[in-house]
């Protein structure tokens, strides 16, 4: 008799299924856009036929001018433009993408935004001035923002609790195949004699929003959204008997449904207003945070101008661009080994551990550029390569913490009734902080010079400390009860308040 009800209950149990294995897959493809992006525009801006196309000033800089500090050849507003663009639109798509994802679903707003970058695509490998390829970096923003926005969210919505940080990762893991990819053909198209590889470069950016186009068509759309959406709850009944593996979903959709009536309740107010009320203080907090947070471990000055500080410290323009590959191999072999035990060994762990293994590369890094490199000059081998093993380092800890944890937390912890905007907070203050990094990185990196990293370090001690005290452990809650973690929480109870017209938490609810 014992035997047949743990074997009712094992049926019962959620289960990795191949479907919602590969529905996941197919969704975190998207990371593809936001990582080719990435790595294509530093090394586009490293190569000498782009640079001598749209940025004459700066090759004569670069191979004439040695009385310019090597931390000062690349130092331009211009180029700091072509990169930013794209998180000043991915800014504003952001926030646009909110209304859009909640209203006609999480599936439709990653459409959208393969298309928008497919556009983007063809503008910038088109190329005939500086404006239409700034055009086409602003086309590709928008759909990131877009894209950026909905995918995390349809994936954690899809996914198993226990499962729920792997599955997520599909997207963090897609975004550094992006950059390894974009970084392996950067360098092959450099060596183009004609001159045009850097269209190459930019144009091939088609090939993965075209794989989300496709892949995205097959999509269902996300119980939780459909139910939000029309109440159609034997529609999303279907779905989940199939992603889940078992026919008894009875408990989950009606949490669900218990879910989308509370998300119901006030809609008429704006969810920007409904998100400034207390009991929603803990989670704008991490959404403005954790982001700004990503940014200010330095990782997109590394990502962005790795190539240009290869060649900063001495690596020709072919070496500087695989040793940027090089970077971006470690960060996805680290992150497929974050994914595989994150959902076993929490969040909170991996935030300490990677905060800990940046610190010590970034202070290391600094220490060496300040003693071995000067204005003019390269840096002796032996030790641009040391620079070279240490951001590698640096990249692992960024793989193992800031890279995949921020999107997965924000993921997890917003109510149903404001997820979406709440989502779009996280992805326009990424993309805020991003373009500011973006716009203002290579003049502070002239200004401070080997500086640049201690700054960097400093503010990766801050952020680990604010995970320390700050951050509850999210591992393997259902989303709709992730509000126990701040009722637990000996700093962001104080804000949880009982909701008086029910007279529960309306924090329960939160997914």
């Amino acid at each position: 008799m014992a035997a047949k009800l743990q074997n009712a209950a094992a049926d019962k149990e959620p289960r990795i299924t191949l479907f919602v294995v590969l529905t996941c897959m197919v969704a975190g493809s998207g990371g593809l856009l936001f990582g080719y992006d990435l790595g294509i525009s530093g090394g586009v801006t490293s190569m000498d036929s782009f640079l001598s196309k749209f940025f004459p000033e700066i090759l004569a800089k670069m191979k004439n001018d040695r009385n310019v500090s090597n931390y000062c050849k690349f130092d331009s507003q211009l180029l700091m433009a072509f990169t930013s663009s794209l998180y000043i639109s991915g800014f504003f798509a952001s926030l646009l993408a909110s209304p859009v994802t909640k209203r006609f679903g999480r599936r439709p707003s990653m459409l959208f935004g393969a298309v928008l970058f497919l556009a983007g695509a063809g503008l910038s490998g088109a190329g005939f001035n500086l404006l239409t390829v700034i055009l086409g970096r602003i086309l590709f923003g928008a759909s990131i923002g877009f894209t950026n926005q909905s995918i995390p969210l349809y994936i954690s919505e899809m996914a198993p609790p226990k499962y729920r940080g792997a599955m997520n990762g599909f997207f963090e893991i897609c975004i550094s195949i992006g950059l390894l990819a974009a970084n392996l053909i950067n360098y092959g198209t450099e060596k183009i004699k004609a001159g045009w590889g850097w269209r190459l470069s930019l144009a091939l950016a088609a090939l993965p929003a075209s794989l989300l186009l496709i892949g995205a068509l097959f999509l269902p759309e996300t119980p939780s959204c459909i139910i939000h959406r029309n109440g159609d709850s034997q529609k999303a009944s279907r779905i989940l008997q199939k992603i889940r593996g078992t026919d008894d979903v009875h408990d989950e959709l009606n949490s669900l449904i218990s879910a989308a009536a509370d998300a119901s309740c006030g809609a008429s107010e704006h969810p920007l207003r409904r998100l400034l009320r207390r009991n929603y203080r803990p989670h704008i907090v991490m959404a403005f945070l954790l982001p700004a947070f990503r940014q200010f471990t330095g990782i997109n000055f590394i990502t962005f101008y790795a190539p240009v500080m290869f060649r900063t410290i001495g690596f020709k323009e072919s070496a500087s661009l695989m040793s940027a590959g090089m970077t971006r191999l470690t960060a996805t072999i680290c992150t497929l080994a974050t994914m595989a035990v994150v959902d076993k060994l929490g969040r909170r762990k991996f935030f300490l551990l990677g905060g800990t293994l940046m610190i010590v590369a970034l202070v290391m890094v600094g220490g060496i550029m300040a003693l071995k490199l000067g204005d003019q000059g390269a840096m002796e081998d032996g030790y641009a390569y040391l620079v070279l093993a240490l951001l590698c380092i640096y990249v692992a800890g960024f793989s193992w913490s800031w890279g995949l944890l921020p999107w997965l937390v924000a993921s997890e912890i917003f109510p149903l009734e404001i997820r979406s905007t709440g989502q779009s907070i996280f992805v326009a203050s990424d993309f805020f902080f991003g373009a500011w990094i973006a716009q203002s990185m290579l003049s502070i990196l002239c200004y401070m010079k080997f500086g640049v990293f201690f700054l960097f370090g400093g503010f990766v001690v801050l952020m680990s400390l604010f995970v320390f005290w700050f951050l509850p452990e999210t591992k393997e809650l259902p989303l709709e009860e992730m509000g126990k973690v701040w009722e637990d929480h000996w700093f962001w109870k104080r804000f949880v308040e009982l909701d008086e017209e029910k007279g529960n938490n309306k924090n329960v609810q939160i997914a």
